[in-house]
């Protein structure tokens, strides 16, 4: 019998907790935040309680996302870095199962319709991808979370909320361990024969500071950082009818950016999510309650070379000027008066014809907080846009800055996700940079915790 500890309860912590219990290994899954009722009765309270339980906590940052769940292996990372597409789609399919089994209802199929609209927009220059998907909720996700936790409590599996990982025990190059802090502030060490670390987003710089004192070799992942765009729901209508998160590949001309759209939201609401020093927006939808814009993101993809690497670092000082022009909030500014060079005011916007779902903003100029490159690549790529979705670039649509996707530090690792340096240690999902969203984070601690299990039997 093995004993593993899981290092998070994103997607990645608890796939990899599932697939490893009721084998009769020990397992002891660690979280740094709240269980999901703690998490939501944080978001009540409001303020900078309320922007960490979005990101962090039992379920991960996209536990009060819109939940959407799409089967590809290459959207929101690529798996095939790791595993053939034969092995891709059967975990894929691991991971529908489950979570159909906890409340994602409905079939995943492409519509008939997906590809002349495919046809349609590369006749304009844009890849439009056709992809299974399926939508949770906002509302229902936390539900779909609880319901897993409770799931794996039966099959054995230790849960220890509100408790922090502090380091790695290592003994002749191999796991031995993992110091952590308790919810009551003592520190101890758990003995351990594996260690699967799935931080998330959120624990990105502790898993960077952690190769540093390990000596482990890490890369810095790309930056997608950008703005979350809303429109009239009709604006968006012909493809989210089709699709309910659309995905759309842009290169942009005067850069020859990579641009593309996410995490659409029909009839959607934008938030703000804190973190710490500094916000990013964001956007859900739900089952029960809808609005009458749709929202989605609008990201620029950067990757860095010399002399800065840190995309990281990077990604957090446009996000800590944004905070500081928006005064400690988000920055909302129309399209019209982006393109005119005017700050947005509260009056011009209550003016235009789409309402904001979101008002805990300030109106201001964009520009003013993100780079010029970045801003040409917005305008440029939302023009483009505009050739199959006509209306997208209207002087009323809304601008909401930043949104920022970090890809995280990946640390130097095998495809079966153990580092290269420390054996029985492994890293995933996407504070690992290995994924980008809930399916693929899924996958790799899937992928993880099947070589524990290979290991295990050849004993």
């Amino acid at each position: 019998m093995a004993r593993v500890i899981v290092v998070g309860g994103g997607p990645a912590g608890l796939f990899a907790a599932h697939e490893l219990s009721g084998n009769g290994n020990k397992v002891i899954l660690i979280e740094k935040g709240l269980d999901v009722e703690g998490r939501k009765s944080a978001l009540n309270k409001g303020g900078k309680e309320k922007g960490e339980a979005y990101v962090c906590g039992m379920g991960g940052s996209g536990t009060f996302s819109d939940g959407k769940i799409n089967l590809h292996p290459e959207i929101g990372g690529n798996m095939l870095e790791f595993v053939s597409l034969e092995d891709a789609n059967r975990l894929i399919e691991c991971v529908d199962s489950l979570l159909t089994k906890h409340g994602a209802k409905g079939e995943a199929k492409i519509s008939p319709e997906a590809k002349a609209l495919a046809a349609k927009c590369a006749k304009a220059g844009i890849k439009y991808i056709p992809i299974r998907q399926k939508h949770v909720g906002s509302d229902k996700l936390p539900d779909l979370v609880r319901s897993i936790v409770k799931e794996l409590e039966k099959r054995g599996v230790e849960i220890l909320t509100r408790t922090e990982a502090l380091d790695i025990t290592v003994r002749d190059g191999k796991v031995k361990g993992l110091k952590i802090r308790t919810a009551n502030g003592k520190e101890k060490e758990i003995p351990a024969d594996y260690v699967i670390l799935a931080p998330g987003r959120v624990g990105s710089h502790w898993l960077m500071d952690l190769a540093k004192r390990m000596g482990i070799s890490f890369r810095h992942g790309p930056l997608d950082i950008g703005v979350r765009i809303e429109v009239p729901n009709e604006v968006m209508q012909e493809f989210t009818s089709v699709s309910w998160d659309p995905k759309f590949h842009i290169r942009t001309k005067t850069h020859e950016d990579f641009v593309r759209t996410f995490c659409t939201n029909p009839s959607g609401y934008v938030i703000t999510e804190h973190y710490g020093k500094f916000v990013s927006v964001n956007g859900h939808s739900m089952k029960e309650k809808q609005s009458n814009n749709t929202n989605f993101a609008f990201l620029v993809r950067i990757e860095l070379t010399e002399p800065l690497e840190d995309t990281t670092l990077y990604g957090e000082s446009i996000c800590k000027l944004s905070y500081t022009i928006g005064g400690g909030k988000a920055v909302l500014q129309r399209l019209g008066d982006l393109q005119k060079g005017k700050r947005s005011t509260w009056d011009r916007i209550d003016r235009s014809h789409v309402v904001p779902t979101h008002r805990d903003v300030t109106p201001g100029d964009i520009s003013m907080a993100l780079p010029g490159r970045i801003v040409d690549d917005i305008r440029e790529g939302l023009d483009a846009l505009s050739k199959v979705i006509p209306g997208i670039n209207d002087p009323g649509t809304l601008i909401y800055a930043p949104e920022v996707k970090f890809k995280s530090v990946r640390l130097d690792i095998e495809r079966n996700m153990e580092t290269k340096q420390v054996s029985g240690l492994f890293t995933v999902g996407d504070g690992a940079g290995v994924s980008g969203g809930i399916v693929p984070a899924a996958v790799t601690g899937l992928i993880a915790a099947e070589e524990i299990l290979r290991r295990e039997k050849k004993k």
